[in-house]
């Protein structure tokens, strides 16, 4: 039987892109685990790792965490069997500099390549997707008041709750700010991995199976 290589995946793309969706859909498609920074941090405290330790100390004060810690983590999760088959990362890189870092994780462990798409969204409908966007105050189930409605107006098909709202970071000045952001820090990542012959772009508008397809054509292509 022959090995399949190593699914190695970064998904980039401005905030409201669709990457997180799009990588849960990935992640059961190609049966390997969608890695968020987000949850290791979480974990890495629950579980008082060296690491988690150290992490925590910056989030009590509600500091970043520095790139080392959560470079540190992402190797350490890049260990675990799970992963062999390969990865999607999310949420990281967001720099050129965690990008280099990352790269010299993975040459440290002797993984295969990396297979980047760029999810294209123009920033006008960036922002609507964002704008739209109302959650359960109760469960966090999330909604968009446009694509995905609750059944009932303004109560949460989850738990019943009454009272959606929008998250803060979900308000219009917010949402200006994230997009800055992410020109000013994530964007270059676009550039750096274009230069090293790795990313793939793709349409991010329409259906959500129908960016899927077009995502997994790019990879396979």
């Amino acid at each position: 039987m022959v090995a399949q290589p190593e699914r190695n995946l970064i998904l980039l793309g401005g905030p409201g892109a669709g990457k997180g969706t799009q990588s849960q859909r990935l992640a059961v498609r190609f049966g390997i685990p969608q890695i968020s920074t987000g949850d290791m941090l979480r974990a890495a405290r629950r579980e008082g790792t060296p690491l988690g330790k150290e992490a925590d100390k910056y989030m009590a004060a509600g500091q970043l965490v520095p790139d080392s810690v959560v470079i540190g983590l992402v190797e350490e999760r890049l260990k675990a069997a799970d992963t062999k088959p390969g990865f999607i990362l999310d949420g990281f890189p967001r720099t050129v500099p965690q990008a280099d870092a990352l790269s010299a994780v993975l040459k440290k462990l002797g993984r295969g390549p990396l297979r980047v798409i760029e999810v294209a969204v123009a920033e006008s409908v960036l922002h609507e997707r964002l704008g739209g966007r109302i959650s359960c105050p109760k469960c966090g189930a999330s909604y968009h008041v446009k694509f995905t409605p609750p059944k009932v107006a303004d109560t949460c098909d989850t738990c019943g709750t009454k009272g959606l709202i929008t998250r803060a970071d979900d308000k219009p000045e917010a949402i200006s700010q994230r997009l800055r952001e992410y020109a000013d820090k994530t964007a270059p990542l676009i550039d750096y991995y274009t230069k090293a012959g790795l990313l793939k772009r793709i349409d991010g508008v329409g259906d959500l199976e129908i960016v899927l397809g077009r995502v997994v054509q790019a990879l396979d292509g």
